[in-house]
């Protein structure tokens, strides 16, 4: 028999063998893709970037802890969305309300996002995110909220004694700094050694035996290796990572969603980080975009951050390769436990004017509003007309057209000086609130790990200020020396960027996009010390007015599904371009079938399509759905007003595909005019996969 610490050594991904759990931990997965057609996305603030198709499905990802004496918990969601907002998190506690009780609060439920860029939009319940829209969207809401809820009671019901250990790392090679000449205004660049954060921190969760929950990870880099030119809904490269990790650890082939193992790759201080990692050029010219303005010739338009891969679906992969195979090395190595209390503790904060004291001065933040150069976008996604970034005059044509909105206040334009605002959110109420002005703020404890999660995107010297100061605050009230801060970037409410007072007053785009004025960091690590010195010293947060639930004020846009037809002699289901008879390794499979509107039905936790593999017993066995990253589900109008429309299924084969006999399904509803959805399917013919010579 072999000694006990042999055993624990040599099992896999072995962690220090313990002889009682410190924890009760639960993890839950639940699909949140929503409507894959005809919907807006949310990122790039694009009109015309409407969803299309799936390349890969969208999750929230749910993990519950509590104490061994299952006193105190909280609720942590990383969501495949752009962000968390307070419409969702409202909506969620109503549910969570319902079905538990005072069990879970806004107190203990966080809800980040990872920020991608390719996801259904129109669920944030203020006036500037839903403009691209053109209204609200409920349908993106629901879904959302609806899969929310279903992770957390996932991880509530798989709640069982276990162990949680802590690790951290460097990953190179997968993100650089989108706006270098802002971050260079800060004074102390010196004490870093790169100009984004490369760290890599990492929660492990095992059962008593000390097998794998769960595990998640935050690293700083933008959901935008997906360009804004996709229209297939996708978890850009955290998502493919996430994807990654659960494939490695429930087994390759298992269906995306119905693992055990839960892998969350969680955002952080991402704002001024890209995954571009060659840098911006301009596309006319081929040259580096100017350094100061990201322009090409004096405009924005043609500058464009370009990915590590030849187009946007192997920059996605590269990226999220990168993320899994150090989360893979860090989980595997992880090793020191986390021990002590769980706690939380949470406030709403009303920035209209937050008054605090930075060396013996009083400041104060500002009733929202957006800079010029915020509409100039980035070099991840660049804007339109005359704007540039780095700008702070005034422009009289732009002016006007603001005034005609809203003309701001003498008092709003000095509070944000040096920006010059284009859109004076904060005073604009009609037809309700444009932008936040009451944020979710929040600290989480496990032991000596600590998770904040804050309302927005911090850029990377505003993470590195914030996170210092809660730390330092956290060990000056007690904390143990080993304590780990952690930024949760994107969760609960969206307040957008969170520069430095340097950067701000350079008016990149982050700094156009913070929206509270000159002061805001510093207001947010003023609040948060407060909390932090809070959770460490056992009392109380006060709890302050939450803000309004506008819900049910909202103003839909997206027009119903009215009806779907086909071609005379055809049918739902019918296939329109068919397989060829045999496929290679690295060669693709399309086939396109007469479809219904993928509104009609969001197949939650199914799929658009399989790709089913011939066993020799006869019997067809699902070898892919439209949740891989090797297949695409691609949906069009042939003619909108017929309402005729075509699904294009691809899958690209690998070296690693057994040979053998295949076939592609594709299922869907359709609506007749004036009824409920009715459900079809279709098939291809057979084809095989052959061995290359």
């Amino acid at each position: 028999m072999f000694p006990i610490y042999l055993v624990c050594v040599l099992t896999l991904f072995s962690v220090p063998c313990v002889h009682s759990a410190n924890y009760l931990i639960g993890a839950g997965i639940y699909d949140i893709t929503g409507p894959a057609a005809e919907v807006n996305m949310m990122g790039y603030a694009m009109l015309g970037q409407l969803t299309n198709g799936i390349h890969l499905r969208l999750f929230s990802r749910a993990f519950v802890i509590a104490d061994a004496q299952n006193k105190t918990r909280f609720a942590f969601v990383s969501l495949d969305a752009c962000m968390g907002s307070q419409s969702i998190k409202l909506e969620v506690l109503k549910k969570l309300k319902g079905i538990y009780g005072s069990l879970y609060t806004a107190e203990n439920v966080a809800i980040s996002a990872t920020h991608t860029h390719s996801g259904p939009g129109g669920y944030l319940q203020y006036v500037l995110f839903d403009v691209t829209s053109l209204g609200f969207v409920s349908e993106s809401l629901n879904v959302i909220v609806d899969g929310i809820i279903e992770s957390i009671r996932m991880a509530h019901d798989r709640l069982q004694p276990g162990n949680i250990f802590f690790n951290n790392g460097t990953l190179l090679e997968a993100n650089i700094n989108r706006s270098p000449s802002a971050y260079e205004f800060n004074p102390d660049k010196a004490h870093y050694e790169y100009n984004v954060d490369k760290q890599f921190v990492l929660l492990k969760m095992v059962d008593e035996q000390g097998h794998g929950i769960g595990m998640i990870n935050w690293f700083a880099v933008h959901g935008t290796s997906m360009n804004n030119t996709n229209g297939l809904v996708s978890g850009d490269n955290k998502g493919y990572a996430s994807f990654l990790m659960e494939q490695y650890m429930n087994g390759n082939g298992t269906i995306p969603g119905q693992g055990s193992f839960v892998a969350a790759f969680a955002q952080s201080n991402l704002g001024d980080v890209t995954p571009n990692t060659r840098g911006a050029f301009c596309a006319d010219t081929g040259l580096p975009c100017d350094y100061n303005h990201s322009t090409c010739n004096g405009r924005n338009e043609l500058c464009r951050g370009i990915g590590p891969g030849k187009d946007m679906f192997e920059s996605t992969a590269i990226i999220a390769r990168k993320q899994f195979e150090k989360a893979l090395e860090l989980y595997s190595s992880a090793s020191v436990p986390v021990t002590g209390p769980v706690d939380f503790r949470q406030a709403y904060l009303d920035m209209r004017n937050y008054s605090f004291e930075v060396e013996g001065k009083t400041v104060h933040t500002c009733p929202s509003a957006m800079g010029k150069s915020f509409a100039a976008g980035t070099t991840d996604g660049p804007g339109a007309f005359n704007f540039i970034q780095n700008d702070t005059k005034d422009d009289p044509f732009w002016d006007i057209v603001r005034n005609l909105l809203h003309d701001p206040s003498e008092e709003q334009v000095k509070c944000h000086y040096p920006k010059s605002i284009l859109l004076d959110t904060g005073e604009m109420h009609e037809p309700y609130d444009w932008q936040a002005s009451i944020v979710d703020t929040q600290l989480l404890r496990v032991g000596q790990f600590v998770i904040a999660p804050v309302p927005g995107e911090f850029t990377t010297m505003s993470g590195r200020r914030f996170r210092l100061a809660v730390n330092e605050t956290l060990k000056a009230a007690g904390f143990p020396t080993n304590s780990q801060v952690v930024i949760a970037g994107l969760t609960n409410t969206y307040a957008d960027y969170i520069t430095t007072f340097e950067e701000y007053s350079v008016q990149r785009y982050e700094g156009g996009s913070t929206i509270y004025g000159p002061h805001t960091l510093n207001a947010y690590i003023d609040h948060y010390k407060k909390m932090a010195n809070d959770l460490a010293t056992g009392h109380p947060t006060p709890q302050t007015t939450a803000p309004k639930d506008l819900v049910d004020v909202q103003i839909p846009f997206p027009r119903p599904v009215l009806f779907d037809s086909h071609p005379f002699g055809k049918h739902f289901g019918d296939v329109n371009k068919d397989v060829n008879g045999s496929y290679k390794a690295n060669e693709t499979v399309v086939v396109q079938f007469w479809s219904g509107n993928p509104r009609n039905n969001y197949m939650t936790n199914s799929t658009f399509l399989t790709v089913e593999q011939l066993q020799t017993n006869g019997k067809w066995k699902v070898f892919r759905t439209d949740a891989f990253w090797d297949t695409k589900f691609h949906w069009a109008h042939t003619s909108a007003l017929s309402g005729e429309s075509l699904a294009t299924i691809s899958w690209d084969i690998d070296a690693t595909v057994p040979a053998g006999s295949y076939r592609i399904s594709h299922f869907g509803y359709h609506k007749p005019l004036f009824e409920t959805p009715e459900p079809f399917n279709g098939t291809s013919s057979i084809f095989k996969v052959v061995v290359s010579p």
